[in-house]
């Protein structure tokens, strides 16, 4: 493609034109599903039509098993977005998220790992918190900084059965050390376990994930999970607050790019 003058709006026109007709024919044409999705993102971003961008993603997804694609269109089919009705079809969504994970899509794993352990998830979905921990294991040995701090969460609490928790619903002192100790073995579906949660804590750390950070300098501070440490768990407060820092900067820029100039 010859170069354009970006400050030029017809010269930008053209650009943005003939980078759609790029995209449609390396997609309907030479068939690449790389570059189906990218004409997918060209619908949304740039043309903001959100409907046939959901078919983009959905034909590349059935068709041509684009990880991502099953992914983008799972976020779609979850929210309602491009949809006619625009009400979200929770259970669909994960069909796809799980389609992605399938095909080794890091988000599209940490997706549905998540709506499978959440109690917060639509009715639609059948909490299954096993099955939803492989997939966040998945989705963090392929490097998502999310599910690998998610599971470390997971390990530091434990995740008690369904019938136990109804049951420590019910009990005033189920919260109590006494009572944890009390609970039979077998009473947790994932069982507390501190240098198992280090260890994820750690690894999302290093994925640049700021919570896995603060926590990892609480566990080094504490010597929960790892020998305590103090010069680490300053070390580790100190990357946490920087991080905190970046996140606000972008945030100021985001917000600035939205102004008009004065």
């Amino acid at each position: 493609m010859s170069s354009f003058d970006l400050k030029n709006e017809s010269e930008v026109k053209e650009y943005i034109d003939k980078l759609g007709v790029e995209y449609r024919f390396g997609c309907y044409s030479e068939k690449k599903p790389e570059v189906c999705h990218l004409l997918g993102d060209y619908l949304e971003g740039i043309r903001k039509d959100f409907e046939k961008a959901a078919k983009v993603y959905r034909s590349n997804c059935d068709d041509y098993n684009y990880g991502k694609s099953c992914l983008k269109y799972g976020n779609y089919t979850f929210l309602g977005k491009g949809r006619a009705s625009e009400k979200g079809d929770p259970a669909k969504a994960y069909s796809y998220y799980e389609k992605g994970c399938t095909l080794n899509d890091p988000d599209a794993c940490l997706h549905s790992g998540l709506l499978l352990v959440s109690k917060l998830m639509p009715k639609e979905i059948t909490r299954d918190v096993p099955k939803g921990f492989e997939l966040l294991k998945k989705s963090c040995e392929m490097n998502n900084a999310g599910a690998c701090f998610y599971l470390s969460g997971m390990y530091i609490s434990g995740v008690l059965k369904e019938e136990y928790q109804q049951a420590a619903k019910k009990a005033d002192k189920a919260a109590t050390p006494a009572a944890v100790e009390q609970r039979p073995p077998g009473a947790y579906v994932v069982e507390r376990n501190m240098e198992k949660a280090f260890e994820f804590a750690y690894k999302a750390c290093e994925l640049r994930n700021m919570y896995a950070c603060a926590n990892l300098s609480q566990m080094y501070a504490k010597g929960d999970g790892t020998p305590r440490d103090e010069k680490k768990a300053e070390k580790y407060k100190k990357l946490a607050l920087e991080m905190q820092d970046e996140v606000k900067k972008q945030q100021q820029l985001t917000f600035q790019q939205g102004l008009n100039p004065t």
